[in-house]
């Protein structure tokens, strides 16, 4: 059965929804597509904004030979079948792919001469910003056009196109917890229906609760997972935090993000006792942006047994939050004369350096906090 999302999405500018500053009259999608202007793009904002559907207009009004891939699963094979394919229409051949930001460098370059030489015209669509994402050779021959959440009325005008019943009480619930996310909205419609028949705030929150929503647009669902992960690690439990770490994967988590949250992990929970964790976490981290899933789970999932079992060390984290109270509470204390840079012979005149030594003893901390100590003493967990 064809997906709802599927059946009500829009087939021209005058039924699509939103993103105006593009869209509308005299706008740049809007007038490519009047003068059928062929370019590659990447379209940046966040899920459920019209993304894919504006692609697919673009393309429909080219007349082109469109072909769309996910970044997650995709890879150069897939590339390679559509430049040998002949395609079906006369037009320019477009690829569409979601998610760019999930294609690796190696795969990136791999896209690089075929956009230069026009035999594929690229459309990306990331939720990432593109400068940090995208490598800028390949950057450098796209334009980036940035797509906003959508607003409540605009939402409204997009549940209409459903055709359901919808209690005032029930759309408000349901546009507040989408949070501007249309695709999140049209799904939760169709599988309240599926199953509860009708459409009421309860059915849609036990909708939520059921397992076709799991990572809802509140984000509670992704923030509970990576808590557990996280936690699973801080109590030494490999396969806890494996089974986590998987279930993020599966669920669609960018690699790169759990990659991310190895790295602070290493100095925030293991810090001192084992310094060579930072190393690996890191060595992780680049693995996973060099390689790309779906190959790098296993980068992860050698990083993540190291760190669960490597011994915990808090001392430099809960030091540093300590040391932050202080510099927000006393602001720009005077630092002590001994330690001043001595750059110039007035500065020197002025006391600056004076009595310095390389391994002193005494506290080189400003007056105020002479006796302040941070960095507690190591105490071997039990």
């Amino acid at each position: 059965m064809e997906p709802l999302a599927s059946k009500i999405r829009p087939k021209n500018l005058k039924e699509f929804v939103g993103q105006e500053h593009l869209t509308g009259a005299g706008k740049p999608i809007a007038v490519a597509i009047e003068k059928k202007h062929l370019f590659s793009f990447i379209f940046w904002g966040p899920p459920g904004v019209g993304k894919t559907t504006l692609a697919k207009i673009y393309a429909k009004a080219l007349n082109a030979d469109y072909h769309e891939l996910s970044a997650v699963s995709a890879g150069k094979d897939d590339i390679r079948e559509i430049l040998s394919s002949e395609g079906t229409l006369l037009g320019p051949r477009i690829l569409f792919l979601d998610e760019i930001h999930r294609f690796n460098k190696a795969q990136q370059d791999f896209l690089l001469p075929y956009v230069e030489n026009g035999k594929l015209t690229l459309i990306g669509a990331t939720t990432e910003n593109p400068s940090f994402e995208v490598i800028p050779a390949l950057l450098s021959r796209m334009r980036v056009f940035v797509m906003n959440e959508l607003s409540d009325e605009e939402m409204k005008k997009i549940i209409k196109r459903t055709g359901s019943k919808i209690k005032k009480d029930a759309l408000d619930w349901l546009i507040s917890m989408s949070g501007g996310d249309a695709r999140q909205a049209i799904a939760m419609i169709e599988n309240t229906i599926s199953l509860y028949k009708e459409i009421t705030v309860e059915s849609l929150k036990n909708t939520l609760q059921s397992k076709f929503l799991r990572y809802d647009k509140k984000d509670e669902e992704h923030h509970n997972t990576i808590s557990a992960f996280i936690k699973s690690m801080r109590a030494s439990q490999p396969d806890a935090a494996l089974y986590y770490m998987s279930r993020m994967l599966k669920a669609g988590e960018d690699p790169k993000y759990i990659a991310r949250r190895m790295v602070v992990f290493a100095s925030e929970d293991i810090g001192l006792a084992q310094p060579t964790a930072l190393v690996v976490a890191n060595a992780v981290f680049q693995a996973v942006d060099t390689i790309g899933m779906p190959e790098c789970g296993e980068n992860l999932a050698h990083g993540v047994v190291y760190l669960a079992q490597a011994k915990k060390d808090r001392r430099a984290y809960d030091a540093y939050l300590l040391a932050m109270e202080d510099a927000e509470k006393y602001g720009n204390l005077p630092i002590p004369m001994s330690i001043r840079n001595a750059s110039t012979k007035l500065m020197k005149d002025f006391g600056y350096a004076k009595g310095y030594e390389k391994y002193t003893k005494e506290s080189l901390m400003p007056e105020e906090l002479k006796n302040k100590k941070y960095l507690k003493k190591y105490e071997k967990n039990t």
